[in-house]
């Protein structure tokens, strides 16, 4: 049977930069085929070519072949007739990529009226099919609800339903669930593997998660910086991957199966050098055992944070929404306490009262034996210096009109830290310390990686020298050698400073690794705490059992019939 996506010596480039370098890939009807790599690799580009919807700068050589046709020789016209028919794409941000002035419902009628011939009655008939199909609670009241209404897991269904309305021959997934909880993640890779079957459709999954790939792909190719360096069945390549690039990939990725911690190695970190002959070589940084890491729980008294029967209540038209419920905990000083749970559980406005930045309507937080819940924003300046944020999007929560030593000063200048040059020493020891260059002081956050920016973020979140530090999902964008070297700096800046760790993610692997206790939020609610050993060994509660059930390399899990009662929010 041939293929029916060929891609032959493709090249695409931009001024000054190569981005893919002759490419060969093939995908064969109904086959899920993983590109994997890391950002800037070429992965992304190399989709968006088969849409045709690279920008004008873009120089594409070589051929594209889509059952016989080669795409790059199309007009306009005649790829517009495809795109959205023959060949559909998901995108990695709903929210971004849906319209938000338009109901979802509208959005998949658009999608099927431009490509089939239906009355409206007819179009939004089978717009409610497709919602349904793709596991939308309730679709006929649903449909005209507008994207803003509906959890980050239901935009990405709605996003599926569009994609897949014209039963397209090839579905292209760029990161299609980077940003979802587990067990929603699960649920839509489920989705679109019943779907490959049911309608014959072709897959190319575009992702940085090889615990995904391992699981749902046939077959693997692995980029590095805009060429293939290997490719073959999932199973061979994950049991006997040859490149050396591909084997750091694996050494340097969590997985719930390691049962590793960060008191018993450091993560391994992929070093790349050019060899005497131009060629670059790949090696992984060994696994040394690290020193001093038994943290200060034991030696504590007092905890250095006491959350005490604490509630926070949203006022809406509707009545109150209970987003915080009762939950009490500790963190002592030097210890890192990981708190998991889906999106709308409660997680990010638990950290937020924690920091005031959210109201809070009952209970105590006590940091450093102090009750900070009631105290007034004069009499709070004083104790923020104590504990400090590290975001998800580090891109997003730095100002882009600032240099990086503008950033990192206005912190200190806000808290009236010191002269001029006391500042400035400060400021060059911290660059220092989170492995950045001192050029990088004069240069702003659109010039950096998105490791480089984790690192400004993590260098401002510890300029003022806090004593706990709440981390929220500051990995969960990250490639996977990105993410071993944050999680290591992170290790490695704990045992400096003495600091505690709040750590925020819906990546249990991750909190495996980095959490010496671990809390488990559901519906405002801590239902399970336990140490970093017992919990993942002897969950007790179904919740925390569905959870880890959900990660990629457990058994795949059935397709509910209707939407569970924890995503009906």
């Amino acid at each position: 049977m041939p293929p029916l996506l060929e891609l032959r010596d493709l090249s695409i480039s931009f001024p000054g930069h190569d981005a893919v370098r002759h490419l060969d890939l093939a995908i064969a009807p109904g086959e899920m085929l993983a590109l994997v790599g890391e950002s800037g690799c070429g992965k992304s580009t190399t989709a968006l070519s088969l849409l045709g919807l690279l920008p004008p700068s873009a120089q594409v050589t070589g051929q594209i072949h889509f059952e016989g046709r080669d795409l790059l020789r199309l007009s306009g016209s005649q790829l517009a007739a495809l795109r959205g028919n023959a060949i559909s794409m998901i995108f990695q941000e709903p929210m971004t990529s849906l319209n938000p002035v338009l109901s979802i419902g509208q959005q998949v009628i658009e999608a099927i009226r431009l490509h089939q011939d239906l009355s409206p009655s007819a179009a939004r008939a089978r717009a409610i099919e497709l919602l349904a199909l793709v596991r939308i609670p309730q679709p006929q009241l649903r449909i005209d609800d507008f994207p803003h209404q509906l959890s980050g897991g239901q935009r990405q269904r709605v996003m599926i339903a569009m994609a897949v309305a014209n039963r397209p021959r090839l579905l292209v997934a760029d990161e299609p669930t980077t940003a979802l909880d587990v067990t929603i993640q699960a649920q839509i890779l489920a989705l679109l593997d019943q779907l490959r079957r049911e309608l014959s459709m072709a897959v190319l999954l575009i992702t940085h998660d090889l615990g995904v790939v391992e699981q749902w792909a046939d077959r693997v190719a692995v980029m590095f910086d805009g060429t293939k360096v290997e490719q073959g069945a999932s199973s061979e390549l994950f049991a006997h991957p040859r490149h050396p690039y591909t084997r750091g990939l694996l050494g340097a990725s969590l997985r719930m199966e390691q049962e590793i911690h960060y008191r018993q190695q450091r993560l391994p970190e992929i070093r790349t050098t050019i060899d005497a002959d131009g060629q670059r070589q790949f090696t992984l940084s060994p696994r040394e055992h690290p020193q001093a890491l038994a943290p200060r729980a034991e030696l504590a008294e007092s905890p250095l944070l006491s959350v005490q029967d604490l509630q926070v209540r949203y006022d809406m038209p509707r009545g109150s929404v209970h987003a915080v419920r009762g939950v009490s905990f500790d963190i002592a000083p030097g210890q890192t306490v990981g708190l998991v749970g889906e999106s709308g559980c409660g997680k990010s406005t638990l950290s937020r009262a924690i920091v005031r930045l959210a109201d809070v309507a009952d209970g105590r937080i006590v940091l450093g034996g102090v009750d900070i819940a009631r105290l007034d924003r004069r009499a709070l300046r004083a104790h923020r210096r104590q504990v400090q944020m590290i975001f998800q999007d580090p891109y997003a929560s730095l100002n882009p009109r600032q240099s990086v030593a503008q950033i990192l000063d206005q912190a200190l200048v806000i808290h009236a830290l010191g002269e001029r040059h006391e500042r400035q020493r400060r400021i060059a020891s911290m660059i220092d310390l989170v492995g950045l260059p001192q050029s990088a002081l004069q240069r702003y956050p659109h010039q950096f990686s998105g490791g480089q920016r984790q690192r400004i973020g993590i260098a401002r979140a510890l300029i003022l020298k806090p004593s706990l530090v709440i981390c929220d999902e500051p990995v969960s964008a990250l490639d996977v050698s990105v993410q071993a070297q944050i999680l290591n700096l992170l290790v490695d800046l704990r045992r400096e400073f003495g600091l505690a760790y709040l750590f925020i993610s819906h990546d249990l692997s991750v909190v495996r690794y980095i959490a010496d206790q671990v809390l488990v939020m559901n519906d405002g609610r801590i239902v399970e705490r336990g140490d970093h050993q017992s919990i993942w060994r002897h969950a007790q509660h179904p919740y925390t059992r569905s959870l880890i059930a959900a990660v990629p390399g457990a058994p795949a899990p059935a397709l509910p019939t209707e939407e569970p009662e924890l995503l009906r929010a």
